[in-house]
């Protein structure tokens, strides 16, 4: 059995492998499909498909209640109403992730923010898909002049619920909720919350994975 690793040591890091061949199969409205011959490190080649994405940020909005702003919001290729937090495509650009998440606060629930911080990053699914998530804190939150903009399609009509922070929490570990920023954007802020907020990061933060990845041609941007 090999020794432990230092603390320290226990991260993720970039270290992509060869590709051997490289086929655009599919170019969407958001994103696109590929597929890669990719040599490993022992030798063997191997096939793996793929969606290029843009990344995506979201918003775990706390009022002065700790309650958590939850938008309800129908997902087609699932079939179901999820409730969620406010969230959008990083499709612009020239545009922060902060700025990002502000103007979705803005568009989908006609809020704004005084404090802001990272809460945390993930992919949402590594294993097919290159979508780099930053899950947002936000606090201070207050209603914009004239509430929110008129949305399309399904941000037509996204009914919301504020939710007492702990119970949002037991309704993830009792399986209420499935959306993935939902489920760990609460356990996230949860935790946080236990540390009295003291380990969150700036807003303006980097983030080395989607920079990583915007580095090796990974990112589906207009």
């Amino acid at each position: 059995m090999s020794a432990d690793r230092p603390v320290g040591d226990v991260a993720d890091s970039f270290q992509p492998c060869p590709v051997v061949e490289r086929l655009d199969r599919f170019q969407g409205l958001r994103w696109s499909v590929r597929t890669d011959h990719v040599l490993l490190p022992h030798g063997e080649t191997v096939v793996r498909d793929y969606v290029v994405h843009p990344g995506a940020v979201g918003i775990i909005a706390l009022d002065e209640s700790e309650r958590v702003l939850l938008i309800q919001q129908y997902r087609h290729p699932v079939g179901f109403l999820l409730w969620e937090p406010p969230a959008g495509l990083m499709d612009l650009p020239d545009e922060s992730p902060l700025v990002t998440a502000q103007r979705e606060l803005v568009e989908e629930a006609g809020l704004e923010a005084d404090e802001w911080h990272v809460l945390a990053d993930w992919f949402n699914s590594p294993g097919g898909m290159t979508e780099a998530f930053r899950c947002f804190l936000a606090r201070g939150i207050r209603e914009v002049p004239g509430g929110r903009p008129p949305g399309e399609g399904e941000e037509t009509d996204l009914p919301t619920a504020w939710v007492p922070l702990e119970e949002a929490v037991q309704s993830v570990l009792s399986g209420r909720f499935a959306n993935p920023t939902t489920v760990t954007g609460l356990l996230a802020a949860a935790a946080a919350r236990q540390r009295e907020w003291t380990d969150l990061r700036p807003a303006d933060s980097p983030w080395p994975e989607r920079a990583a990845l915007l580095g090796a041609d990974r990112v589906e941007l207009p």
